[in-house]
Parts: C-alpha cells; structure tokens; sequence
C-alpha cells in the first residue's frame, strides 16, 4: 500500500480552509505538499506488515556465546528514541522511549536493527500498546525466539495538549511474550532498568 501524497495535499487545502483560513496566502501556499512529504516519512510503516518489516530487518547471526533459551541470559536494548501518532486523534506521541529484551534461541539480531524494528512499527497510525504488540511479533519472527519483552514510556499530545492537559502524565506499557510473561523474575529485571 503506498501513501497517496496528492490525496493528502488536496485534504490537506481542505482543512485549512475549513478552519477558515486561505490556502493561496503567502505562509500556507506549499503547506498541503510539506505536509504531505512529512506524512510519507512519519507514517512509512503503515507501508509495510509486520512480516514485511521482519523481512527487512532479518540480519541475525549465529549465536556462539553460551546463551540459550534455557537460561536467563537476555539481550537487552534500551532508551530507544521514538515518536509515533494517536490512532484516535491523529495527535503525535513523543519523547518514547523503548526497550526490547529477548532470550537468544540460536541466533542473535544485529543491535541496531532492534532499533530500526522499534522505529519502523512506531511509524504508524497507532497505539501504545499496539506498538509493543508489534514489536514483540517481529522480533519473534526474525530471532525465533518466543521470549520477547517490550516496554514503552511515553508522552501522548492527546492528553498533554488538549483535553484535560495534563503535561507530566505519561504512559507506560508492557509487552510479555514466553518466559518473559511466565518469569516474574524476567519481568523484573526488565521493569527495573
């Protein structure tokens, strides 16, 4: 599915003027096509399923340590930077931060690419929790392992810029899957980071 730019420009000249203002003046002339740009950019995950991002991200290498699924040794990537938008109001969700566990089966996936994953599922119209689910299901699929845990702490505009404004509040979320959901031990260690 790709991203209709000239569909988002003519929506775009629509809102503004039905927020009362001219599209033709100087300051709003190329507004629909920036906004248009920054939506192919920000929302690039909604072109892609999960298993299509798995695919792109699939660079795991054979594990030769003694880690193994029986054990409690964990790879653990955390603080990673990412912003995301409200499904409900489109609002953005900012200072994100996620970290991604997993307990090697075999192989291990390139660090890096743990953040891209984390990035390219944040790239949606989405939800928090959502973003977690996501993350957890392609990690699975590209480590093969079960054990997979997600948390996010983050900021949602919908509820810091408008409504009821309250602009401390954040939000965390979890995603456990195999040991990490069993494990309370696991979940701490994950909590407590």
């Amino acid at each position: 599915m790709a991203i209709d730019t000239e569909a988002i420009k003519e929506h775009v000249r629509g809102i503004l003027v039905a927020l009362g203002d001219d599209p033709e003046r100087e300051g709003l002339k190329e507004t629909p096509e920036r906004v248009a740009k920054m939506y192919e950019e920000v929302f690039e995950g909604m072109n892609y399923t999960n298993h299509e991002i798995a695919q792109m991200f699939d660079k795991t290498f054979d594990q030769d340590l003694e880690l193994s699924g029986k054990s409690d040794d964990m790879v653990y990537v955390r603080d990673i930077e990412i912003f995301s938008y409200c499904e409900h109001h489109m609002a953005l969700m900012y200072d994100m931060k996620v970290s991604v566990a997993y307990i090697p089966n075999g192989k291990v996936i390139g660090l890096s690419k743990i953040a891209r994953i984390a990035d390219m599922a944040a790239k949606r119209l989405q939800l928090q929790e959502r973003i977690g689910s996501d993350i957890a299901e392609i990690m699975a699929e590209v480590t093969g392992s079960d054990s997979i845990a997600v948390k996010i702490e983050g900021c949602h505009s919908c509820m810091t810029a408008r409504g009821i404004k309250k602009t401390a509040a954040k939000t965390l979320t979890t995603t456990f899957t195999g040991r990490f959901k069993t494990d309370a031990s696991l979940q701490m260690r994950v909590m407590m980071q």
